[in-house]
């Protein structure tokens, strides 16, 4: 009697090619039954209803809320700012006129605060008072605008 030229491995092998084959199309089969494609645009809108959740139904035209630009606000509100309000007085406790810059302590808040001599108007001198504006700089408050105080 011969042997048969197939071992049991290889029809091991073969049975398992076989349901790998049918396993793939089947999932082929389900992707095509549940696929997007051919649908009309309608089907794809997705809709926000009033407390902001995604709905695939549309939003009833009778309760529409008209929303004017002016009303949307991003970010800081609107501040008025008046250049009178940040009118500061304060006392020079240090400055250096060969080197330009010195410090004045803020009569309000008691905080040091840097100026150099571009921000002067007039020329200041140790234990004057002044006036002046504050700038935020990326190595913190200076002063700009400074004048004697009268």
């Amino acid at each position: 009697m011969a042997r048969s030229s197939e071992t049991f491995s290889k029809k091991e092998n073969i049975a398992k090619k076989l349901r790998r084959k049918k396993e793939k199309a089947e999932r082929k089969a389900e992707r095509k039954t549940h696929s997007d494609k051919g649908k009309d645009m309608e089907a794809m809108f997705a809709y926000v209803d009033a407390d902001g959740y995604l709905s695939s139904t549309p939003p009833d035209p009778k309760q529409k809320k008209v929303i004017k630009n002016e009303e949307i606000s991003i970010g800081v509100s609107r501040q008025s700012t008046n250049p009178q309000d940040n009118i500061r007085t304060g006392k020079v406790t240090f400055y250096n006129e060969t080197k330009g810059y010195g410090f004045i302590k803020d009569l309000q808040s008691q905080q040091s605060i840097f100026v150099h001599a571009n921000g002067l108007s007039q020329p200041i001198r140790e234990n004057d008072k002044v006036t002046f504006l504050i700038e935020k700089n990326e190595k913190g408050p200076s002063a700009i605008r400074v004048k004697l105080a009268s």
